[in-house]
């Protein structure tokens, strides 16, 4: 499970933030997770709470907000909406897709104290 590790960075980020920002908790984290990112959010809900015990984020909520997947489609020479990797383009059904969007994971912002 690869999430515990994603958690475990999230928190690593929220304690060097606190050090070069001087702010003592965190209330609240938004992330921006790709659709196409293999991250399952309930999952890592479930590490982000496990991990930040005891840390500046104990309690903190963890907002998240999914950002879609994105590829060009070489046949149709258009940039199209993916719902899932491996998918085939929704207008013309092909396989020759490449991804452009929606891998990402990142923190978007936080509410400190």
């Amino acid at each position: 499970m690869h999430e515990m590790s994603l958690a475990e960075g999230i928190v690593q980020l929220i304690e060097d933030a606190a050090r070069d920002q001087g702010f003592g908790a965190v209330r609240a984290v938004w992330l921006e997770i790709g659709r196409l990112s293999s991250v399952e959010t309930e999952s890592l809900r479930f590490c982000f709470d496990a991990v930040s015990r005891g840390t500046l984020a104990d309690g903190a909520r963890l907002e998240i907000v999914e950002i879609p997947g994105q590829a060009w489609c070489l046949k149709c020479s258009e940039s199209v909406d993916l719902p899932a990797l491996y998918e085939a383009c929704p207008r013309c059904g092909g396989y020759q897709v490449q991804v452009t969007g929606g891998t990402e994971m990142r923190v978007k912002e936080l509410e400190v104290e």
